[in-house]
């Protein structure tokens, strides 16, 4: 074998390690939202992949869109996994919340929104609760705390990073950052949205599924923290994963009632999004 090819090698084995890593240190554990059901607070299923505790890190909360946190096997699905891996190479732990199983749901994206028993102000509570079971952790930076979600889980970072709401306002354990992948922001406009951290939205430009201009109009509009909006040409919802796209008729709502929404990757969006990710965190984070 050449030296180059060993160098290769070498890289791939020290890359898969670190993946292998990653997955070997997930533990199942349980966090308790804010919400109380009959005066006590409900459990949700959590996935925790941390990194060296042995000096004080910070901590991502990763918050899974419509579809749940599950992929058809039964296991994390493949993007939670993959930014799990990504956010411990960067020496940060990683908490995977699941708002659904606990209330006996496995998705919400066929449901209309008017008929959903998990509204927002359910996953508002899942996530600052999430962050309240983080500051408790042995090797954990409360004070470098990060919510980071996909599409429903987006509109979740931002209803969670809104201080107009009185359990943000309120919130003892409040994130240094948040990152919100294409999340749905009309909610949030209309309440008036009142940044709690930092706030990065990273957005497909040909979303049909959460169209983009009510962010645009959020971010012009938000007071507090600063808001920063990245949008990809040509991109529709799901453009940081690696399937085609595909149109989903069976989900309501969207620019086009009835005629469906479209989902799937876009390799450019995919690439620059994570580099616009982890330079923000990176920034926040020192």
């Amino acid at each position: 074998m050449t030296p180059g090819l060993r160098c290769v090698a070498r890289c791939l084995v020290v890359a898969l390690g670190v993946v292998l890593c990653a997955a070997q240190a997930q533990e199942r554990v349980s966090v308790p939202s804010l919400e109380l059901q009959h005066g006590t607070a409900v459990l949700l299923a959590g996935f925790w992949f941390p990194v060296d505790r042995s000096v004080e890190r910070p901590a991502v909360v990763l918050l899974h869109g419509c579809g749940g946190a599950y992929d058809r096997h039964g296991g994390l699905t493949s993007r939670l996994r993959d930014y799990a891996a990504l956010l411990n190479q960067e020496g940060w732990h990683v908490l995977v919340l699941d708002s659904l199983a606990a209330r006996g749901l496995s998705e919400l994206c066929t449901q209309r929104p008017s008929t959903r028993t998990v509204k927002m102000l359910n996953r508002r509570k899942d996530a600052l609760g999430a962050l309240e079971w983080l500051a408790q952790q042995p090797g954990v930076d409360r004070e470098r705390l990060v919510l980071l979600g996909w599409s429903n889980g987006g509109s979740t970072v931002l209803a969670a990073t809104n201080r107009r709401a009185d359990e943000v306002k309120d919130a003892p354990t409040p994130p240094r950052a948040a990152v919100a992948f294409y999340p749905g922001c009309e909610q949030e406009l209309r309440r008036g949205y009142e940044a709690a951290a930092p706030l990065l939205m990273l957005l497909g430009d040909s979303d049909d599924w959460t169209p983009p201009q009510a962010c645009r109009d959020l971010a012009k509009a938000a007071q507090g923290a600063p808001v920063r909006l990245v949008g990809y040409p040509g991109a529709v919802h799901g453009f940081d994963n690696e399937a085609p796209v595909r149109l989903r008729r069976d989900v309501p709502g969207g620019a086009r009632p009835g005629q469906g929404v479209h989902v799937g990757g876009q390799a450019a969006a995919r690439d620059d999004s994570r580099d616009q990710l982890l330079a923000f965190l990176r920034a926040q984070l020192r």
